[in-house]
């Protein structure tokens, strides 16, 4: 016997048995936002509630070796050209670091930047380097490639896997010019390269060019991560929903790897997890937070979160494969859903992908109003609802299969 009552911003309270499965499935559906037939239930399938994220930040894991004494006697200092610009109308100078154990190959760098109007840090091995980068945060790096203990890939290749310095370019600097160290340089992250002795133009047309691309790569980072910060606020208005997408952002991953989807379907699956609702800012508060049932009023403006999600997230092109997941959640196979009705493979793929794991999510997953529903349980119930002509029956197939694979593995 299923059964629980429930009290949501979406539903009135109701009974559900498995005496009544069918009832069940339609009062439990992820879309019936919409309804069914007259039925205005909650979505135990799709979330109908804010959500609560806790983001856990990475923390850098710097490599702390024991600094050679050189270290004191490096000169980490500014120098500027008078009437030279080279940031438009930034105030803060940009940041080089320059790395070569050779010092007359160095002061040649350090020279020809200065005249540019750069703030010039130096370094004479790869060690130093990282030490620099951690308590600089240049905006780009000139580093050699052949040094003694820490070599210029090694620098590279560490910087590149790290959260906080994988967005600093990386020009290497080299006398080498073969086509092996060129690969190797592209396979540990380099940005660009440059062979000694430098030409003073290209020097500095390049290196302006990747400051200026770095920048614009983080005006975009911060704007992402204002994103995700206004899904968590939305979601601490209601924390009953747990960790829902913190979970979702893990079944994304998985279950887009089964699928031997594309690592940036994967990544838009993932970032679905966290920004499908984000339109619920736009929603008012006597109406998301609502006790009681919905009127179709309501409904109305309910139903309007995934269009302001799409509009809020549309502007940014990283997001250009998540926007169709936050507007087309809430469709259905059949065409009953919303907002624009869409039927059949009309629907984008990563939205019917992403519906699976929401609503085994919501169904797995106990609320104040429901216990968990156990593995069997949730994929009957979203067989019910495929037999219903609410989802892609080849796709609800692969789920099944999916589900089955990581318990078996377990």
């Amino acid at each position: 016997m299923i059964q629980w009552s429930s009290k949501s911003t979406d539903s009135t309270e109701q009974n559900i048995s498995e005496s009544n499965r069918l009832s069940a499935a339609n009062s439990i559906s992820s879309n019936n936002a919409l309804g069914w037939q007259n039925l205005e239930g909650y979505s135990l399938g799709l979330p109908k509630e804010d959500f609560l994220v806790e983001q856990k930040h990475s923390e850098t894991s710097w490599i702390k070796p024991k600094i050679n004494s050189g270290y004191d006697s490096l000169n980490s200092r500014s120098l500027q050209a008078k009437g030279s610009t080279v940031n438009g109308s930034d105030l803060e100078l940009p940041k080089v670091l320059v790395v070569d154990d050779h010092t007359a190959s160095r002061m040649t760098a350090v020279a020809l930047l200065s005249m540019e109007g750069y703030e010039v840090i130096e370094a004479d091995c790869g060690v130093t380097a990282v030490e620099l980068v951690r308590q600089k945060q240049p905006d780009l790096i000139l580093l050699d490639v052949m040094m003694p203990g820490m070599d210029g890939f090694e620098v590279c290749q560490l910087l590149k896997q790290d959260e906080h310095t994988r967005l600093i370019p990386v020009i290497f600097i080299t006398a080498l010019n073969d086509r092996r160290s060129r690969i190797r340089g592209i396979e540990v992250g380099a940005d660009d390269f440059l062979t000694k002795p430098f030409d003073r133009v290209e020097l500095a047309a390049r290196v302006k060019s990747l400051v200026r691309q770095k920048r614009l790569n983080e005006d975009l980072d911060h704007t992402e991560q204002v994103l995700f910060s206004v899904a968590r606020a939305i979601e601490s208005r209601d924390p009953n929903t747990g960790d829902h997408c913190e979970r979702l952002v893990q079944l994304g991953q998985i279950f887009g790897e089964y699928l031997n989807l594309s690592r940036h379907q994967i990544r838009d699956l993932m970032w679905g997890g966290y920004l499908h609702d984000i339109g619920k800012v736009g929603i008012p508060d006597d109406v998301l937070l609502k006790t009681g049932k919905l009127t179709p009023e309501d409904w109305q403006i309910m139903r309007r979160h995934v269009v302001i999600g799409e509009k809020i997230c549309q502007p940014l092109r990283s997001m250009r494969g998540v926007v169709p997941i936050i507007r087309h959640h809430h469709e259905r196979w059949d065409g009953s859903g919303y907002p624009d009705g869409l039927k059949g493979e009309d629907i984008p793929y990563l939205a019917q992908v992403f519906q699976m794991i929401d609503i085994y999510d919501a169904l797995t997953s106990e609320r104040p109003y429901k216990r968990a529903f156990t593995t069997q349980e949730a994929l009957s119930v979203m067989l019910e609802e495929t037999n219903l002509g609410w989802r892609n029956p080849q796709l609800i197939q692969q789920f099944l299969k999916f589900i089955q694979f990581y318990e078996d593995k377990d």
